[in-house]
């Protein structure tokens, strides 16, 4: 069984920045990666998704600019730094495993098998 678990979350004022954690067992340098928003009444949305060696990235363009993911393979954790935040931003977030095929940011890929509990970013106005 693959543990994901995401932490780094919290309260923040617009404009300001949070770093995001997920540290995933199991052949985690093998995995595309991705991280994953939903805000009450919402869709799920990708925000930042990552190939297993990091090489290439996708960005929603809603956040292009401004969030940066990034990966250690060797401590076996995914990060995703957030800058000038958004109160709209203000949404679970979460960290997904893509085990076969490569890097992608679509919700609804039923190639992210692996997932955590989330969390929480709110970002006040």
């Amino acid at each position: 069984e693959v543990q994901v678990v995401e932490s780094g979350g919290g309260l923040v004022q617009a404009g300001g920045s949070l770093r995001l954690s997920c540290t995933a067992s199991g052949l985690f340098n093998t995995y595309a990666m991705g991280w994953f928003r939903q805000a009450p009444g919402k869709e799920r949305e990708g925000v930042a998704c990552i190939s297993w060696s990091g090489g290439r990235t996708y960005y929603a363009d809603s956040v292009k600019g401004r969030f940066t993911i990034s990966r250690d393979n060797a401590k076996n954790t995914l990060y995703l730094q957030m800058n000038s935040l958004k109160p709209e931003e203000t949404a679970m977030y979460y960290c997904r495993a893509r085990p076969y095929g490569g890097i992608a940011c679509n919700p609804g890929d039923s190639g992210y098998v692996y997932w955590g509990q989330g969390t929480q970013v709110t970002v006040s106005s």
